[in-house]
């Protein structure tokens, strides 16, 4: 007798951003067929959730996975299994790969690369550069395209777009959501004539000093809204950019990270090294204060992990050659579960900063809250399993985490994709079935 769902996740706790209820959820044809009471006989295949939370799939809207050029840091498949691992069923993924992603060309050879290798859903960024200004209006509206990608501090390369007349011009043409790394090339290229390099990583804060995130947080601001753009200012750094953003929340969003709200300077520096350099850099307890404000005042709208894997010889370099960026994916939403644990943050708020809000800025069609007719991509989480996180536990191709050793509370027991059961107590299942994201 054909049953009426293919898979029952029973008498669990079925959570929102506004709510959490008992209830079970019934999965058919890859999509959520109903929220409420099930009976065990009405399923194929029953996963007992008793004790768990059950939550929408995670969406972490910046990744970097390496792939095409880049790939012995990290692929789309090495990626992707973390991701799983970590909660994350979908992913936007950044154009800064070799060759860049910077037109419809390299944005298919990924886009084959994913149908293939990706265990999550994904889509990509298109990157914004000199060359490709004028076509951005065209190249956001391709299948596949997260959006435009707009670097404005150095260390992307060809990606750059540093100068105040590209970057008005790009927020003008734009109109679907556009991501911003935000920080000024000309300050940053004075600084670090000035710095003392021989004092090594701790000068990397110092080199990429808040007002080059100020300056230029103040410029993308300016543009879009006199365009009436939508900008997403990515991996916020300081409690000043916040206050900025207060103000400007019409058509500013913006993103913190889970090493910006972990990680404060000088300790990260003194322990961890360049395994804490990133850019924007991690600041002081000041700032991280700041942006836990943000969060709680509504002005943060979205965590993202902002994953930056570098094998662990490149990052041994003497800095400033040491290359800036952290691994993430796997530990953005136990880092945040975490801290719900702790009471500094509830789960209803971490659903809607990592499904709920990146589905609603991004307009992704179907994702981000667990609905009737809504894709069944599904996170099940136990809240009271504590555990250290481990070096050797991480999925990455470069196999480190700057949180080795720490013990959270929170775990992620199980992760459905497109209404598979795709990872379960640590283990991968199957082959990699994500689709690619469509949008609104």
């Amino acid at each position: 007798m054909k049953k009426k769902y293919d898979i029952g996740l029973l008498h669990g706790y079925v959570c929102s951003h506004n709510s959490i209820k008992k209830a079970s959820i019934g999965i058919k044809n890859n999509k959520i067929l109903k929220v409420g009471k099930i009976e065990l006989g009405e399923c194929s295949k029953v996963i007992d959730c008793k004790n768990k939370h059950l939550l929408p799939g995670i969406i972490d809207t910046q990744v970097h996975f390496r792939e095409p050029g880049l790939s012995h840091k990290e692929d789309i498949r090495s990626g992707t299994s973390a991701a799983l691992l970590g909660g994350v069923t979908t992913i936007f993924e950044m154009p800064n790969t070799s060759p860049a992603t910077i037109n419809e060309k390299e944005l298919n050879k990924k886009l084959n690369i994913a149908k293939v290798s990706s265990w999550a859903n994904y889509c990509f960024f298109i990157g914004a550069c000199k060359e490709n200004l004028n076509q951005l209006a065209k190249l956001e509206k391709l299948k596949g395209c997260s959006g435009i990608k707009i670097f404005m501090g150095s260390s992307t390369g060809s990606l750059l777009l540093s100068e105040e007349e590209d970057l008005e011009k790009a927020l003008k043409i734009c109109k679907r959501r556009v991501a911003i790394h935000s920080e000024d090339e000309t300050r940053l290229k004075e600084r670090f004539l000035k710095i003392n390099h021989r004092k090594g990583v701790i000068q990397h804060e110092v080199w990429r000093d808040e007002k080059s995130a100020i300056l230029s947080t103040e410029r993308v601001i300016k543009y879009a809204l006199k365009y009436k753009t939508k900008a997403h200012i990515l991996h916020i750094s300081t409690k000043d950019e916040i206050e900025l953003i207060k103000n400007s929340k019409k058509h500013i969003t913006c993103e913190v990270t889970p090493q910006h709200l972990t990680l404060f300077s000088p300790d990260c520096y003194k322990k961890l090294g360049s395994k804490s350099q990133m850019n924007p850099p991690i600041r002081n307890r000041t700032h991280r204060k700041g942006l836990w404000k943000g969060i709680n005042d509504g002005i943060v709208n979205v965590l993202g992990s902002d994953h930056a894997p570098h094998t662990l010889k490149e990052k041994k370099l003497k800095w400033p050659n040491s290359p800036s960026g952290l691994p993430g994916v796997q530990t953005t939403l136990p880092l945040m579960l975490n801290y719900v644990n702790l009471g500094k943050i509830t789960l209803n708020k971490v659903i809607e900063l990592l499904a709920y809000n990146p589905s609603k800025i991004y307009r992704i069609k179907n994702k981000g809250q667990l609905k009737k007719h809504y894709d069944a991509d599904i996170t099940i989480v136990d809240m009271k399993k504590s555990y250290i996180i481990k070096d050797k536990d991480m999925a990455y191709k470069c196999k480190w985490t700057p949180f080795d050793g720490k013990r959270i509370k929170g775990d992620i027991y199980a992760t459905i994709v497109n209404g598979k059961i795709k990872m379960i107590n640590k283990k991968l299942l199957g082959k990699p079935n994500g689709k690619v994201v469509s949008f609104f």
